[in-house]
This record gives C-alpha cells, sequence and structure tokens, in this order.
C-alpha cells in the first residue's frame, strides 16, 4: 500500500487545505496518481489545497492508526473522510464502524481541523438491512457531531459500466473528471464557507 501526497510541502499563501483521508477511490487505484480525481480537482481549485493521504485498501480502523501523524504533519484545515467501502465489503458490524468514524471525526476537530464526511454505500447484495443499517451510521454521525454529509460520488459513476473499471468496484480513469465536477462545489461551499 502506497500513500499518495500531491504536493505535500506546498501550502499557498491564504489557502485552505484540506485532507483526503480515504481508501481505494480516492487513492487514484489502476491509474497514475496524476490521472485520479484528487489531482484532477487540485488544479481546478482556487483558494483551496488538497493533501491526498489515501490508501487503496484502506479501512476505518487502518486510517485511525495513521491519522495522527498525518493531522500533525500538514495540519489541515479540513478532514475530508471518505471511508467505510472496506469495512462494508468485510461485512465489519456497523456499530464498529461508527466507533471508529467517530474517533476520527474526535481527533481531527482535537487537532483543530474541521470535518466533511463522505456518505458511503455498500453493493445491493449484501442484503437491505445490512445496506441500511451501513448507511445510518454516516447520517447519525453528521447529526451528532454538526458535519457537513457529502454525498456519495459513485452514485453518479457506479450505474455506468462505462465508467467502471473491470473489477465494478472501482471508477476508470474516465470517471476522474465527473468525481472532480461532482465535489467541487462541495469542497468550495464548505472550505471556504460560502453556504
Amino acid at each position: 500500500m502506497t500513500v499518495i501526497l500531491l504536493f505535500p510541502s506546498i501550502v499557498f499563501a491564504n489557502s485552505v487545505t484540506i485532507l483526503i483521508l480515504g481508501d481505494s477511490l480516492s487513492a487514484s487505484y489502476g491509474m497514475t496518481e496524476r490521472e485520479g480525481w484528487v489531482h484532477k480537482l487540485n488544479t481546478d481549485l482556487e483558494g483551496i489545497q488538497l493533501i491526498n493521504a489515501s490508501v487503496s485498501g484502506e479501512t476505518t480502523g487502518g486510517a485511525l492508526k495513521r491519522l495522527p501523524n498525518l493531522l500533525q504533519q500538514h495540519q489541515p484545515d479540513w478532514v475530508f473522510v471518505e471511508l467505510g467501502g472496506n469495512d462494508g465489503l468485510r461485512g465489519f458490524p456497523p456499530p464498529l464502524l461508527k466507533k471508529n468514524l467517530g474517533k476520527i471525526l474526535d481527533q481531527s476537530m482535537a487537532a483543530g481541523s474541521a470535518v466533511m464526511l463522505s456518505q458511503v454505500m455498500v453493493p445491493p447484495n449484501y442484503g437491505q438491512r445490512y445496506a441500511n443499517q451501513f448507511e445510518q451510521v454516516f447520517q447519525d454521525l453528521s447529526h451528532q457531531y454538526q458535519i457537513p454529509l457529502i454525498p456519495f460520488f459513485m452514485t453518479e459513476i457506479a450505474p455506468y459500466p462505462h465508467l467502471m473499471q473491470r473489477d465494478g468496484i472501482h471508477p476508470n480513469r474516465q470517471a476522474q473528471a465527473s468525481i472532480a465536477d461532482f465535489l467541487q462545489p462541495y469542497f468550495e461551499r464548505h472550505a471556504k464557507g460560502e453556504e
């Protein structure tokens, strides 16, 4: 597993920094980092600098272990949490997902970072009951912590085979610009306080 850090030492004057704490959906899986949505969005945002600390295969537990060092190293203004997919694919119980995500939110806020949480969903073959409980975790945490809940960007990608890699799980190169376009207004609205 490789941590991708885009321009970790560059912080532009008066820029807002957002640490992307995600899994393979944000880690440019199956392509170069320059082809991924984080790099594409980084070139389009004004006054916002993205730092990609996403790791393919990452679980909430794994990210929780890495987080203290990331917060200390980068001291981000915001943390965008896009995690949970691998927990779901492994069938981890929703209470464990909620516990780990809650700790991630607690640590980020204690370090002085604001947080945006991405909704994450599991494939329908995991059963409606599990899917509902899984999705509810994100709704509950958003309400509990009073933080923005960003819609899951894969809902705009996964239904279209031409935007997916052969594994049917990961977005392909063609999808990356669409993901960047989908997330850009949310990042600008929240990070710049343009609500």
